[in-house]
């Protein structure tokens, strides 16, 4: 018998690393590919996936924030390098401080309960504030994004065309990004690029809850891929 096609953890990890990597060459080493920064738009759904599905599976969701306030603090630096060549800029905040305003968010969701539970929508408009005015990466679409896969979460059909409309709401009708023509059969139609980010959910739906090989070990790499990897990446853009 055929076997379906199954993601673990792990390979979404290892899958969204690789996008990121990508899109980031990208914007330092390689310009001028934009089919790069085009499959890069999958890459923060995934890891916006993985943070709600982290909280669910986590022993110890303090430890959690904790790891991403570490993790964002060391990121600053390379992040700013990478984006402006400096040290230090207040307008740019690398996306370990998105996601832990979202994680802010879902742990303060996760304890109301009853008919309280239409808080859980303000407090999560306020996290989108509150990203969106410390300017961190992807802003309040990104807080928006992991609201999608925390109020939809689940793999009946019904949940994932949820995600699918709200993946469409913020990506393509929200969010203000770069346009681009595509050219269908003759026909050149107008796309928002961000729109790529929809496709996130097929290597998503194809993650069945399974964590797959790793550990801590593995952990570690995971948080240390994203500061090192772009400040590799910016020093090659700056000397070289």
């Amino acid at each position: 018998m055929k076997k379906n096609i199954e993601l673990t953890s792990f390979s979404l990890h290892i899958v969204a690393m690789i996008i990121m990597l990508i899109d980031h060459m990208w914007g330092t080493i390689i310009p001028g590919n934009m089919w790069m920064t085009n499959l890069g738009r999958l890459a923060f759904p995934i890891f916006a996936f993985m943070l709600v599905e982290g909280f669910y599976h986590t022993g110890n969701v303090k430890k959690y924030m904790l790891r991403l306030l570490i993790w964002a603090i060391i990121s600053e630096i390379p992040y700013n390098l990478m984006m402006g060549g400096s040290l230090i800029d207040p307008f740019e905040q690398n996306v370990m401080w998105t996601f832990l305003i979202a994680m802010c968010c879902i742990r303060a969701s996760n304890g109301v309960r009853g008919k309280l539970r239409i808080l859980t929508v303000l407090i999560f408009a306020l996290g989108a504030f509150v990203a969106m005015i410390t300017f961190v990466d992807y802003g309040h679409y990104g807080i928006l994004m992991v609201a999608v896969f925390y109020f939809f979460r689940g793999r009946k059909w019904y949940m994932r065309a949820l995600q699918l409309l709200g993946m469409i709401m913020v990506n393509i009708i929200l969010f203000k990004g770069m346009i681009i023509d595509i050219n269908i059969l003759g026909k050149t139609f107008s796309f928002v690029q961000q729109g790529f980010a929809v496709f996130a959910l097929v290597p998503i739906w194809l993650y069945k809850g399974r964590k797959g090989p790793g550990g801590k070990a593995f952990q570690w790499i995971c948080y240390g891929f994203y500061p090192v990897h772009i400040l590799i990446l910016s020093l090659i853009g700056l000397y070289f």
